[in-house]
């Protein structure tokens, strides 16, 4: 016999057989008649968050960190639209959330009513697919669709919106057996003969580059690009969503392109005469101006996004399909043509690049008045935390640093906001990726600016026994904005100034949040605090580093130049060639 339930019940035995473990979320009105039903399962826990946008970023953390689909839920309005911009950002980022929110009775939509927003409407360009569900019978196939799709070919958010009324209504429960969507038909498996061109044109590259991006760590595909690299003894560079994809510490690896990029990183794609872009979207962080960059370069370009490729570069080898399908595919492909007799000679290419490496590795000047140097205190957690941690990184100079001077040796332990450039992400995300993955040492790496928009969450993550570890980079400011105005605007400080060295006090704050407070002045105190964190696993811990504030982050490529300009401090611009 079909059961009979409401329409909220349906959606928690939805969200069951979706195999959801946890959901981050606010209740509200409109969404109230889910929360009833969701007190009873002992499959789905619910975290109450203090703020949407908390919750979106947790989603996000939990799904970058554990390769599964992320969910939060938000009452309909100002509930609903505060999950704007963690959607925003997982779509810019392809991470896959399911978003669930409560919309005002169906009779109701259109009218202005009480905390009545088209979130669907408003979310339409930063989903890959979004619902409103009026009849409470489309409650299972919505939210089966919704996490196929979320986890599936290129990841990405969907929303699925629930009129009241048809969560309160009575149904029937229908978990369906297959889906029928015919309009999406990701393609996984790349066509072969494109992948046996590729292969051709890299055995006769002489300057070829592994442009490695974010869609490598999405397919898995770390071990297969790890192959691919010494099978062909290519250099690889990895962008700031592919941290973790190669091994740093893998005498093939260039650093991270772009504008904060290493010089043998961002040097290799200008005078690289073969692009190998895998998972990547020639981002223009990466690529400077574009009608200059890698200008000598033929570009094979594989994504399994077909909106991606020669969209802002022409790609002369087109391949369309899964990265770790792709890559297995060319290591097949490579292999027959070293077989016969065609292998690729890249020696005095390798030896450049290593030379470039040599001369210009990563750096950064200690301050003259003794003060503690920012870039200090983030290489020292990497070591001191090492590889198995998981980093999340707010958005500016701190998360440039994270992303220079941690070395990552292994997927999915750097988290950060990439495309979007969201402030505020650091502490949700930790918390996210703690809750996905609670036997790991989680650090959010943030600056006192990012801290201040969702610190809010150390109550959730006290309250919850989340015990995520927060490296407060302090330097009283909004670093980055402020090394523009340095840079550009005639050291003009115009409201970038947070005096955070006075208010507010980030010790008593986090003892106030039931957390463990900590302050760091010094060098020779660095590891000592860090090494005390890392013994405190009963409640969350926030380090205050009180930094130098007129650190900067060099290299850099500023915005709208060519990455031919790229500086490696003020005045001082690298030379490519040895013989030059």
């Amino acid at each position: 016999m079909t059961e009979s339930m409401t329409g909220a019940q349906s959606l928690v035995r939805s969200l069951e057989h979706a195999g959801v473990d946890v959901v981050f979320g606010i209740p509200g009105g409109a969404i109230l008649p889910a929360y009833d039903p969701l007190m009873d399962s002992t499959q789905v826990r619910h975290i109450l968050v203090r703020h949407e946008q908390g919750a979106g970023h947790a989603a996000e953390g939990y799904a970058q960190a554990t390769g599964r689909v992320g969910v939060c839920m938000a009452t309909s309005g100002p509930g609903a639209t505060n999950l704007v911009t963690p959607i925003a950002d997982a779509y810019m980022d392809s991470v896959p959330i399911v978003a669930i929110t409560g919309q005002v009775p169906s009779a109701s939509i259109g009218t202005d009513a009480f905390q009545e927003a088209d979130i669907r409407g408003i979310t339409m360009p930063i989903t890959k697919h979004n619902y409103l569900v009026t009849d409470p019978a489309q409650i299972p196939r919505a939210v089966a669709e919704a996490f196929h799709i979320a986890g599936t070919g290129r990841p990405g958010p969907v929303l699925v919106d629930i009129a009241k009324d048809a969560l309160q209504a009575m149904t029937t429960f229908d978990w369906p057996a297959q889906l029928d969507l015919p309009g999406y038909r990701p393609v996984t498996r790349p066509h072969a003969k494109q992948v046996r061109e590729a292969a051709r044109m890299i055995v006769e590259a002489k300057r070829p580059v592994l442009y490695v991006g974010g869609g490598v760590l999405k397919a898995r595909a770390h071990a297969e690009l790890r192959r691919l690299a010494e099978l062909t003894g290519i250099p690889v560079t990895t962008t700031l969503m592919a941290r973790g994809a190669f091994p740093d510490s893998h005498p093939l690896h260039l650093g991270m392109p772009g504008m904060h990029g290493s010089v043998s990183a961002v040097g290799a794609l200008q005078k690289s005469d073969l692009l190998i872009t895998l998972g990547a979207r020639f981002d223009d962080r990466v690529t400077g101006r574009l009608d200059s960059f890698a200008p000598d370069a033929k570009v094979i370009h594989a994504d399994i996004d077909p909106a991606e490729i020669s969209k802002n570069r022409t790609a002369d080898v087109p391949i369309v399909g899964d990265a770790r399908e792709v890559i297995a595919d060319l290591i097949v492909a490579l292999q027959a043509e070293h077989e016969a007799g065609h292998v690729g000679d890249y020696a005095e290419w390798v030896e450049l690049l290593d030379h470039m490496k040599a001369t210009y590795p990563l750096g950064y000047d200690k301050p003259g008045d003794g003060s503690l140097s920012p870039q200090y205190v983030i290489e020292r957690l990497g070591l001191i935390a090492g590889p198995e941690a998981i980093y999340a990184a707010g958005v500016g100079q701190h998360q440039m640093w994270a992303a220079q001077f941690v070395k990552y040796e292994i997927p999915g332990t750097w988290l950060n906001s990439g495309g979007a450039g969201t402030m505020g992400y650091a502490v949700p995300a930790a918390m996210g990726a703690k809750v996905g993955r609670p036997d790991a040492t989680v650090w959010a790496i943030d600056g006192d600016g990012c801290f201040q928009m969702t610190n809010q969450e150390l109550a959730t993550c006290a309250i919850n026994d989340i015990p995520i570890k927060v490296a407060l980079i302090n330097n009283s400011s909004l670093g980055m904005v402020r090394q523009w105005q340095t840079l550009f605007y005639e050291s003009r400080y115009s409201n970038t100034d947070l005096h955070s060295h006075r208010i507010p006090d980030f010790v008593k704050l986090a003892d106030a949040y039931g957390c463990h407070g900590l302050r760091c002045e010094s060098p020779e105190d660095v590891d000592s605090t860090i090494e005390k964190a890392m013994g405190i696993n009963d409640a969350p811990v926030v380090i205050d580093f009180v930094v130098h504030k007129d650190a900067m982050v060099w290299p850099m490529v500023a915005a709208g130049t060519s990455n031919d300009d790229i500086k490696v401090a003020r005045d001082l611009a690298p030379r490519w060639d040895r013989e030059e």
